[in-house]
C-alpha cells in the first residue's frame, strides 16, 4: 500500500478552513485529517507555510503550450495534462471546436482509452463545444462546420461514458430531443453560442439542462425589458454560470456583480484556453483559422473578435478574489467544489475529506502554485517539501 503524509498545512477543504492541520494519504484517496501530527512512517512532505487546496477543475479548455485536443495526439493531451497542472489544474475536460464529423470522431476517439499522464492533469471525459451551434453566435466556431443535431452523428458520442459535456444551441431543430437523449444518457448539457428566446431556454432548462457555456460570450446582450438566454442564465438558479473571469471576457466591475447575481454557489471558473496559452504573442490556429496573440489576448485574424484565452485556472482564481474582494475561501468553490457538483463529481473531486481523491495543490501566501498532485502523486512542483 503506497501511503504518504502531509504536515503542517492549512487546509481549505473547502467547506472550512483548517490550520495547522495533517493529511494521511493511502492508494491515492485521503485516509484521516488531523489536527494533531500523525503517527506514521510513511513519506511525508512538510506543508507549514502553505494552503493546500483540492485540485483545480477546468471543464473548459481547447489547449496550451501549444498543443490542442483537436491535434487528435497523445502526445497533444500529454502536452496539455503537463500545462495545467504548472497551474493547479488536478481534473479537466478536454474540449473541442466545432469541426467536420470526421475530425469530431477522431478527437474523442483519441481520449477513448488512452492511459492517465503520469506528470499531468487527469482527463475526466470530453467536452464537446459544437457543431450545434448558432451561426449567429459562433463567435470563433468554424462557420462551415455548424449544423444541426443530427442522430445519425451524436448517438454514437453516448456508446460510451466519454463524452461528459456538450454545449449546444437549443433553438436548432432537432435539439431537444438530442437534449433528452444527452441527459438520458448521464451526459450534462450547457446553453452556450445561442439566440435562444426566453422560452427556448427556459424549454431546455425544464428538459435537464444544468450549465451556461462562458456567460455573455456567445449570447446576446442583455436588455431590461426583452429577456432573452443571457437574462435567463442570470437568474434561473438551475444553472450553473462557466465564466471566463481574465478580465477581456467580462468586465471586472460584471464580474462583481456577476459573483453577486449567480452567487459562488452557482459560478463555475473555465480558461476556455487555447493552444498559445503559455506562450507568447504571435500567430497560432484554432479550429483551421488564424488567431493573433497580442498582450496576452487572443483575437481572430479576419475580424478581430475574441478567440478563446490564454487565462489558466490559477489565475482566474486570484483575478475573481482581486475583481470580487473575495477571499481565497469565498472564492474557491467555483474551481473545485462547485465543478464537481455540476458534472456529477461531488465527494470524489473538489473538496478535501476522507475517501475523496488526494487531488491537492500547495499555494503560497501570493497564491501561487508551487505543488500540484494528483491521486496522491506530486506531478510539479517548484521546490523541496
Amino acid at each position: 500500500m503506497s501511503t504518504l503524509q502531509i504536515l503542517g498545512a492549512t487546509l481549505l477543504t473547502p467547506e472550512a478552513v483548517l490550520p495547522d492541520h495533517s493529511l494521511l494519504i493511502e492508494n491515492g484517496r485521503i485516509a484521516s485529517i488531523s489536527s494533531t501530527p500523525l503517527e506514521s512512517d510513511a513519506p511525508t512532505l512538510n506543508a507549514r507555510g502553505f494552503t493546500v487546496i483540492p485540485g483545480l477543475i477546468d471543464i473548459h479548455t481547447h489547449g496550451g503550450n501549444g498543443a490542442d485536443v483537436m491535434d487528435a495526439t497523445p502526445e497533444a493531451i500529454y502536452t496539455i495534462a503537463r500545462f495545467l497542472a504548472r497551474h493547479g489544474v488536478t481534473s479537466y475536460l478536454p474540449t473541442t471546436i466545432t469541426a467536420s464529423p470526421e475530425a469530431t470522431r477522431k478527437a474523442i476517439a483519441n481520449l477513448r482509452g488512452l492511459p492517465q499522464p503520469e506528470d499531468g492533469a487527469q482527463h475526466l471525459g470530453v467536452h464537446l463545444e459544437g457543431p450545434y451551434l448558432c451561426h449567429e453566435q459562433r463567435g470563433a466556431q468554424p462557420e462551415a462546420h455548424l449544423r444541426n443535431p443530427d442522430p445519425a452523428e451524436y448517438t454514437d458520442w453516448f456508446e460510451d461514458d466519454l463524452v461528459r459535456l456538450i454545449t449546444l444551441a437549443p433553438e436548432l431543430e432537432g435539439a431537444e430531443e438530442l437534449i433528452r437523449q444527452a441527459i438520458a444518457h448521464g451526459v450534462e448539457i450547457a446553453l452556450g453560442h445561442t439566440a435562444a428566446d426566453e422560452a427556448t431556454a427556459r424549454n431546455a432548462i425544464n428538459l435537464g439542462v444544468r450549465q451556461a457555456t462562458h456567460i455573455f460570450s456567445g449570447m446576446p446582450a442583455f436588455h431590461h425589458r426583452l429577456l432573452n438566454v443571457l437574462a435567463v442564465a442570470l437568474t434561473d438558479d438551475r444553472l450553473y454560470a462557466q465564466a471566463i473571469v481574465d478580465g477581456i471576457h467580462i468586465h471586472p466591475d460584471v464580474v462583481r456583480m456577476l459573483t453577486r447575481v449567480k452567487t459562488p454557489r452557482r459560478l463555475i471558473l473555465i480558461s476556455d484556453s487555447i493552444r498559445a496559452a503559455g506562450l507568447g504573442d504571435g500567430e497560432y490556429d484554432l479550429g483551421g483559422e488564424t488567431v493573433r496573440v497580442q498582450n496576452g489576448i487572443t483575437r481572430r485574424a479576419y475580424d478581430g473578435g475574441l478567440a478563446g484565452s490564454t487565462l489558466t485556472l490559477d489565475a482566474a482564481l486570484r483575478n475573481v478574489m482581486k475583481f470580487s474582494n473575495l477571499s481565497l475561501a469565498e472564492a474557491l468553490p467555483m474551481a473545485t467544489s462547485v465543478p464537481a457538483e455540476a458534472m456529477g463529481w461531488s465527494g470524489r473531486k473538489g473538496v478535501i475529506r476522507m475517501g475523496a481523491d488526494a487531488d491537492l495543490v500547495f499555494l503560497d501566501d501570493q497564491f501561487n502554485v508551487c505543488l500540484t498532485m494528483v491521486n496522491g502523486r506530486v506531478v510539479y512542483q517548484t521546490q523541496e517539501f
